[in-house]
């Protein structure tokens, strides 16, 4: 749609105003015209046409839209369209921006916003503000809603506490199912979504789970202590959100239900809960993976992105450099011969890359804990014979590469030994590095890679430098 449209009141016109200003393109992307258009009824102050575009997107694209803009809009945004923005919709964008919003807003227009939100979208919300902010703004709200929040934002960070809805339903184990149906009909204040029902005693400790499907195939007066699922898998609101993560995954879960150290049922977490920290998990691991903090964002400033990256990169230099200091043993062979100047670099890269696969392969399997004691002499043993295999493989490949190349026939030889030494030495670099840091409680997401290039670098320069001094009696 053209960016000189200007129509601010749909209702002349089509049903939607998204139809007059299309967010996206035929591949998914945000129009770079709705994004201006957006930006001049930001500081135009148009409020009515920000509320009727906000109140028809999608959480997630609104918060694709908000980092869209600049800065000092994305504030003015939420204040212009007041009651209409959705304000879970900042969780659907980088931390960072988040909190520059959230600063800049009045606390109690974020308590207005809070107020409109589930307990877990709450929470995800306030967790990232410091303690002052947190109090400030809880402080505007109604003694309910507050005492649920601080109890939510008092269990330990990344534990199902933090994540669970405090909403469900809990009916006495021996109503019938008549009555739970009843019961759901007529109460208004219900979960907007859920896929099972809970069972309680009066004093709300755990006694079952009774799932939609099997309530509704059931008869009226057939008592619900008949459908109850007594050995329904729960969890407990200190787990780590990873091992809850694990756990749907293994089981199949949709929902599950929360229970404190009393057995007491305190909330409910469901899928789309997993599936966040999923894709949060995940992301930390391949950030972890290429030296890059898990807290940095794309919306990061400059300064913020390069302190944070120099403590690693002070790492590898470091490591580069005991890397190196192999070539300075062999310098005078260096000197004696060019060729081996040139291709040693070949073998020590070879070796990086095949640990790396290796390494990525491991790091994974031990976060998803399919690598563990039971297994890892097999996976260990497999890395090696693929160590082998590929080793030979490129001997012969870089061997003859280097006999074309400097017409030295012996050359050929050397070079195709030390890339087997260095491919072996990969692969078990690769894997026994991750196993022995996460032995020693270390993430081996973030400690390996400096380690396991380390270990290949100066294998391949060492080995290939050895066997070329051995092979061609150089002194």
């Amino acid at each position: 749609m053209a960016d000189d449209v200007d129509v601010t009141h749909p209702a002349a016109g089509p049903d939607s105003v998204l139809e007059l200003h299309p967010m996206r393109d035929e591949d998914g992307d945000i129009r770079p015209e709705f994004v201006a258009r957006i930006s001049r009824a930001v500081q135009g102050g148009d409020a009515t046409f920000l509320r009727e575009i906000v109140a028809e997107l999608h959480e997630a694209d609104l918060g694709n839209l908000i980092e869209a803009l600049d800065p000092d809009e994305r504030p003015r945004l939420v204040e212009l369209t007041g009651a209409d923005f959705d304000f879970s919709a900042l969780n659907e964008v980088d931390d960072t921006v988040r909190e520059e919003i959230l600063e800049e807003l009045e606390p109690e227009t974020v308590a207005e916003g809070v107020r409109e939100l589930e307990l877990d979208d709450a929470v995800e919300l306030l967790e990232g503000l410091d303690q002052e902010d947190q109090e400030e703004i809880l402080e505007k709200l109604p003694p309910s809603e507050r005492d649920a929040l601080e109890r939510s934002l008092l269990y330990p960070e990344n534990s199902a506490g933090r994540r669970m809805q405090s909403e469900f339903i809990a009916v006495p184990p021996d109503w019938t199912v008549g009555q739970a149906i009843d019961y759901m009909r007529d109460t208004p204040d219900l979960p907007d979504r859920f896929y099972e029902i809970y069972a309680v005693d009066a004093d709300k400790h755990w006694q079952g789970a009774v799932s939609l499907d099997t309530l509704l195939r059931a008869r009226r007066p057939v008592p619900l202590a008949d459908l109850i699922e007594e050995d329904r898998r729960r969890v407990s609101a200190l787990e780590d959100l990873e091992e809850v993560a694990r756990m749907f995954g293994k089981y199949n879960l949709v929902a599950a239900p929360v229970v404190d150290t009393t057995n007491r049922l305190v909330g409910v977490i469901t899928i789309d809960d997993v599936v966040d920290v999923i894709e949060e998990e995940a992301d930390e691991d391949l950030k972890a993976l290429g030296g890059v903090s898990s807290q940095e964002e794309l919306s990061d400033t400059v300064w913020t992105i390069a302190r944070a990256r120099f403590n690693w990169l002070l790492v590898n230099l470091a490591t580069a450099f005991l890397a190196s200091s192999v070539l300075g043993v062999f310098q005078e062979q260096l000197q004696g011969m060019v060729a081996l100047a040139v291709l040693a670099p070949i073998v020590a890269s070879q070796g990086g890359n095949a640990t790396t696969q290796t390494m990525t392969i491991a790091v994974r399997a031990l976060a998803t804990r399919e690598l563990s004691a039971a297994n890892a002499a097999r996976v260990i043993m497999r890395e090696l014979l693929v160590g082998v295999i590929n080793g030979f493989a490129f001997a012969v490949i870089t061997g003859i590469a280097a006999v074309l190349w400097f017409k030295v026939p012996g050359l050929g030889i050397v070079i195709g030994l030390a890339m087997i030494c260095n491919l072996v030495a990969a692969a078990l670099g690769g894997i026994l590095i991750p196993l022995a840091l996460n032995k020693l409680g270390r993430d081996p997401a973030v400690a390996s890679s400096p380690f396991v290039t380390t270990v290949t670098d100066i294998v391949g320069f060492f080995s290939f430098l050895t066997i070329a001094t051995l092979w061609f009696g150089l002194k």
